[in-house]
């Protein structure tokens, strides 16, 4: 039935898409700043800001561990995170195809709302758009977020040197190699899933601590692997990966080794790649794993010298170059 559905007359500005805010969006999203639907949100803020905005086009929408509404409010929370930035606002921006179930619809809004309160961010302003039923996929998602950086949080002044250690906050490629699985139509047990989380309790409390963080990224599309590499080339360092130390999930590594793909250039949306001084970061390992999201972090590298390359010292004593993402292993990953 039409009604069970979205309609283009959802998206022209009229009676249709103020049912659709009032009934749905507001339903579930609404709170004092975003109930005034105004053209900007208004609110006050103090302090050193962090902004950052991405684009959801995950392909299915849903998938075992989440869907688009928790990976919008997470990865945009992700990057502030790492960034030493508390979450504070969001916005969020639907391009919807024409004839998306409305049941599917709230089903992502719900979501959302439950990502937010879990990442403590609040959704201030939006937009929603419908395009003709063929000239979209389901929902797209576009979200920007707004943080605050506390002085002792800020890590960017930190100077990267020989001796500094890699870390990893858990097991990688979780997410693209489950999402691959879902596509595939692969049945799997509960174990395979997306590792999709905020980290913000898990980096801010970090960066108070300890001093000797001087780079942290969510390694999402292109993995471990474009991370570091982006930091060899960026800072103009050799950095030392050891295969033996890696995390990989026992599933993630079978399903891997099946696919023919690597793990260390798959997508993750719930790890935290840190570099550290050598000093502090074993305290630092031992400290993720007392945190729930941490459990499985591991010293997987450092810092060998002078250079822009990235290689693996495998199980057996060899050594590989670790290079840049050459094709997209699988693409509408997020």
């Amino acid at each position: 039935m039409k009604e069970d559905i979205i309609l283009l007359s959802h998206g022209n500005g009229g009676q249709a898409t103020k049912k659709l805010i009032d009934n749905f969006i507001l339903k579930h999203l609404g709170n004092k700043i975003l109930n005034n639907l105004f053209d900007a949100a208004l609110f006050n803020i103090n302090g050193k800001l962090a902004f950052t905005t991405d684009s959801f086009v995950i392909s299915p929408l849903f998938f075992e561990g989440g869907d688009i509404g928790h990976l919008a409010v997470y990865g945009t929370c992700n990057d502030l995170a790492v960034m030493g930035a508390k979450p504070m606002y969001l916005s969020l921006g639907f391009i919807i195809e024409e004839g998306l179930p409305l049941k599917e619809f709230e089903k992502i809004l719900v979501s959302i709302s439950q990502a937010a309160e879990k990442a403590e961010v609040i959704i201030v302003t939006g937009d929603t758009k419908v395009v003709e039923k063929g000239k979209g996929d389901g929902i797209f998602i576009n979200t920007s977020g707004i943080g605050i950086v506390e002085s002792q949080r800020d890590w960017t002044k930190r100077k990267i040197k020989k001796g500094d250690k890699v870390i990893i906050s858990g097991t990688i490629g979780d997410h693209g190699i489950s999402v691959m699985l879902k596509r595939l139509g692969v049945k799997t047990t509960s174990l395979v899933k997306s590792d999709l989380a905020p980290v913000n309790s898990l980096t801010l409390p970090l960066l108070d601590r300890f001093n000797g963080i001087k780079f942290m990224r969510d390694p999402t599309r292109g993995g471990v692997a474009t991370v570091l590499n982006e930091v060899s080339k960026n800072f103009h360092v050799e950095i030392e990966v050891e295969e033996a130390t890696l995390p990989i999930n026992t599933w993630a590594k079978e399903a891997s080794e099946l696919l023919g793909i690597d793990p260390l250039y798959m997508a993750n949306e719930g790890k935290v790649l840190i570099i550290a001084d050598n000093k502090q970061a074993d305290n630092i390992v031992t400290f993720l794993h007392a945190h729930e999201k941490g459990q499985d972090a591991s010293i997987i590298g450092k810092i060998k010298d002078v250079g822009e390359n990235v290689y693996l010292k495998t199980t057996i004593g060899t050594h590989r170059i670790v290079d840049t993402l050459k094709k997209d292993i699988l693409p509408r990953i997020c």
